[in-house]
């Protein structure tokens, strides 16, 4: 199994930018997926998960409204675009996958079972 994300870069407070994951060696439609961030000295955070089929999808609150995850199961892509970015939103993302998570395990890092090698995302003020 392997998650390659990609995307991260540097922009300014304001900006915009679009992480993909791509992933092979799964049967992708039969996993939940999520997107995790790691900003310097901190513990990983969840950011943002989505159902198997896509209908439904869970964010944390520090990214609501700004941030949006989708997939495409035909390629085996999950996307998370990220818009009015803050400094704060600095870190390195992860992807990552669960076959077994519930919904009330969304947030969990623990639920999912393959991790992506992360892409770095910086937000200058």
């Amino acid at each position: 199994v392997q998650l390659q994300a990609s995307g991260g870069g540097v922009v300014q407070a304001g900006g915009s930018l679009r992480l993909s994951c791509e992933a092979s060696g799964l049967s992708f439609r039969n996993y939940v997926m999520g997107w995790f961030r790691q900003a310097p000295e901190k513990e990983r955070e969840f950011v943002a998960a989505i159902s198997r089929g896509g209908a439904s999808t869970n964010y944390a609150d520090s990214v609501k409204g700004r941030f949006a995850i989708s997939r495409d199961n035909a390629r085996n892509l999950v996307l998370l675009q990220m818009n009015t970015l803050k400094p704060e939103d600095t870190a390195v993302y992860y992807c990552a996958g669960g076959a077994t998570i519930i919904t009330s395990s969304y947030g969990s890092a623990s639920a999912y079972h393959h991790w992506g090698q992360g892409t770095l995302v910086t937000v200058s003020s």
